[in-house]
């Protein structure tokens, strides 16, 4: 069998495509964080807390109706609702605030979503399981050894989301809008349009995004109520290493950053996210905005 610096080719193969689908599932969590940051100018640290609320939202569904197709929409519709609360008694007042102010609200925040999930679902984690739709594995025709199935789906799924949150936010009127609002908000309402409620429906989207991730990605990693902690960090290290506000660095970032974890777990597993952090580290230094970000806004 054909080696690279001793591992197999067909495991490289496979820890490859294990890092496009987590590349993926991480590109759809950021880019609710970039859209968010990047419309709204908020950093966002209860974004983690949205992950979870979708991921328990679509595992409660799926339990009583047995049906992942609910699910989905269900997950999606909980963090669309958390969002939406979020931004209108809480975040809205924060647009014109200090960034310190906006990250300790939001991580206060944070902490409310997941003290709430616990209380209703308690600490353990939730297995759920993987829908009929998604059994067995198929090697695509190129692939050396059998993928999952339902690995192979969450990319597509992921990427169709994806594209569909950049369809609304880039080709239509409210992308327009809202880019326009960052700009000038005054001028907008000037115009009769109630900038702020098109604010509010990005927040949402953002949020929106994460929930999706969490229900799409409760088959592979069990949610528990702390596991959102994780992709937040992870979250932030895709967009500095894309670009912070960038849709396209999102996605790329995310790709890169499931590569460099899953490649580099081929060689010691307790290295992977110290590689990724080491990346990172070096994109910083030489070139700060990232791969798609603005001089100056890194």
């Amino acid at each position: 069998m054909t080696t690279v610096f001793g591992i197999p080719l067909g495991l490289i193969q496979a820890q490859a495509f294990n890092g496009l689908q987590q590349g993926m599932l991480l590109a759809l969590i950021s880019a609710g964080l970039t859209i968010i940051y990047g419309a709204l100018g908020v950093l966002n640290l209860a974004h983690g807390a949205l992950y979870v609320v979708g991921a328990y939202a679509g595992y409660l569904t799926y339990a009583q109706t047995g049906s992942f197709l609910l699910a989905i929409p269900a997950a999606a519709a909980a963090s669309l609702l958390a969002g939406f609360v979020m931004e209108r008694l809480v975040v809205r007042f924060y647009y014109d605030r200090p960034d310190e102010d906006q990250i300790l609200v939001t991580f206060g925040l944070g902490i409310i979503l997941v003290e709430a999930v616990r209380a209703i679902f308690g600490g353990q984690s939730q297995n759920t399981p993987t829908p009929d739709w998604g059994q067995g594995a198929s090697s695509l025709g190129f692939l050396m050894f059998p993928f999952p199935w339902y690995k192979i789906e969450t990319i597509a799924i992921s990427a169709a989301l994806l594209l569909a949150f950049y369809l609304v936010l880039y080709k239509t009127k409210l992308g327009l809008v809202v880019r326009a609002g960052i700009e000038d908000a005054g001028m907008v309402n000037l115009l009769g349009i109630n900038v702020y409620r098109i604010f509010l429906i990005v927040f949402g989207l953002g949020a929106m995004a994460a929930g999706l991730a969490g229900i799409i990605n409760s088959p592979i990693t069990a949610p528990t109520p702390d596991v959102g902690g994780r992709y937040l960090v992870l979250s932030f290290v895709v967009i500095v290493i894309g670009g912070v506000g960038s849709f396209p660095g999102a996605v790329l970032g995310g790709i890169v950053a499931g590569e460099i974890m899953t490649l580099t777990s081929l060689f010691n597993p307790s290295y992977s996210e110290v590689m990724l952090f080491a990346v990172m580290a070096l994109i910083l230094l030489l070139r700060p905005q990232g791969f798609f970000g603005q001089a100056g806004r890194a």
